[in-house]
């Protein structure tokens, strides 16, 4: 019998899910004038507003992205384990700086290959992890793939717009759909559809990241010999994911996604500038915040895939997110204070971040809903849920409360693993401080990103708004 050392196994099987995840997923839109549209484009004067009573018909619907990219557990230079036994010399590095980031492709999953530009040449999108002062650790795979599920969700909303249907999504814990009832929009204008169906998909887009987030911590593997417990409410996730649903809103807002190419172009080139504004740091100081906050958000000792390399979760689910920063006290009583001493120079203010949940009138639970049901290998995680939340699926409007409850069953676990572990340095809330009971944010108006922007050279200017809580 022919052995193969894990090492080399590992990565004929890496070789074997890039080459069978390649992106094929093409699109073109061809938006049709209407009749408003053409008088109003032929007038002396044309009103602007009427030559964009544009429509999208319905075979502009894309598929939804078949699957999450597989990137990133919290940390860097990481220990690597398949079950019980380490994988010796090897190390997961993680970190990436701005410069280093490719082009995007729609729907990448483990693989891709694009320009990033129409003069420039073909590229790895080479996600990773890199801390900014502004936004904290970014996860660029999370960034990424709600960004395309954003897109694909709004070619499917639009053109029916106010009209019942029903969306199949991908499966993880069970099956899942978005509900869509049916509303009255004929009071409302072109450019109001469209804005209205931009602000439900990135809304809707949000919340299946929310859910990746339960079915992760709930059981849900993409690789059977793989656990994603570590990743569950990992603490730079969600974050992440909302500030790809807010690049998504100002692409779809300046209308830049009428291709698979054109929206790869322009996402490529908001992601880099958004990155940018949030002020990132290089890769040896990424690390080197890693290293600080060593043995309190993370623990280096723990090989991957333990649950307990995260220390510090993130389960406050919901429609406003603040990054997580490094504070200059933690970071100057590290060994590492040398390598970031001037990242501290001036002080920087955490850039929150919110999505509309209500547009023009129209509340979007009341007329958008995701269902989730719980197949029967999935339903012992839920032991310590009520069944009255669970047993019979769930929606999005229960993704709260069971975080609630997973938070509750993290703390007794972790209680019991820093027991075990004196060296760390993590202090954990006490458990009658967390709270009982999660509101949702009040509803904000959708964002007013501005004027089309057809070149990344000239984005800078609009990240501002873009990123704006109250926006």
């Amino acid at each position: 019998m022919k052995i193969i050392k894990i090492p080399v196994a590992i990565s004929f099987l890496g070789l074997v899910m890039t080459l069978g995840a390649c992106s094929s997923n093409e699109w073109q839109v061809r938006a049709l004038p209407t009749d408003i549209a053409v008088s109003a484009a032929l007038d002396d004067i044309p009103d602007n507003a009427l030559v964009r009573d544009i429509t999208l018909p319905e075979n502009a619907a894309l598929s939804m992205p078949a699957s999450v990219r597989p990137c990133c557990a919290f940390g860097f230079d990481q220990k690597v384990a398949m079950g019980l036994l380490p994988i010796p010399f090897y190390r997961h590095a993680n970190t990436v700086a701005l410069e280093d980031i490719g082009a995007h492709a729609f729907d990448a999953g483990t693989f891709s290959y694009e320009k990033g530009s129409p003069d420039s040449g073909k590229s790895m999108e080479n996600n990773g992890m890199l801390y900014t002062r502004k936004g904290g650790f970014i996860d660029l795979a999370h960034v990424r793939d709600t960004a395309d599920n954003a897109i694909a969700l709004f070619y499917l909303i639009q053109p029916k717009l106010g009209q019942a249907q029903s969306i199949e999504l991908p499966l993880e814990i069970g099956h899942r759909t978005f509900e869509l009832a049916a509303f009255d929009v004929s009071y409302l204008s072109a450019d109001d559809r469209w804005e209205l169906a931009a602000a439900m998909a990135v809304r809707l887009a949000f919340t299946m990241a929310e859910a990746h987030e339960i079915s992760q911590w709930h059981g849900y593997r993409s690789f059977a010999l793989w656990t994603e417990a570590v990743s569950a409410y990992s603490l730079e996730d969600l974050y992440s994911n909302m500030l790809g649903a807010k690049i998504a809103l100002a692409i779809l807002t300046n209308n830049l996604a009428m291709t698979k190419q054109q929206y790869d172009y322009h996402m490529t080139g908001w992601l880099a500038a958004t990155l940018a504004w949030l002020e990132p740091l290089s890769k040896e100081q990424t690390n080197a915040l890693f290293r600080a906050i060593d043995g309190d958000w993370w623990d280096s000792n723990e090989p991957l895939p333990n649950k307990f390399v995260l220390l510090k979760r993130h389960y406050l689910l919901g429609d406003k997110q603040s990054p997580y920063l490094v504070s200059k006290e933690q970071a100057q009583a590290s060994d590492q204070w040398d390598k970031v001493a001037a990242v501290y120079d001036a002080p920087a203010s955490p850039q929150n971040l919110s999505l509309a949940v209500e547009l023009f009138g129209i509340n979007f639970d009341e007329v958008a809903v995701q269902h989730i049901s719980v197949d029967k290998k999935f339903a012992g995680s839920f032991s310590h849920v009520p069944e009255e939340l669970w047993l019979d699926g769930f929606t999005h409007l229960q993704f709260v409360e069971i975080a609630k409850y997973d938070e509750r069953e993290d703390y007794k676990l972790l209680k019991q693993h820093l027991a075990e572990n004196p060296h760390l340095t993590h202090q954990q809330t006490p458990l009658d401080d967390l709270p009982d009971t999660r509101e949702q944010t009040e509803p904000q108006n959708a964002a007013d990103t501005g004027a089309a922007i057809n070149d990344a050279a000239t984005i800078e200017p609009a990240i501002g708004a873009l990123l704006n809580e109250n926006n």
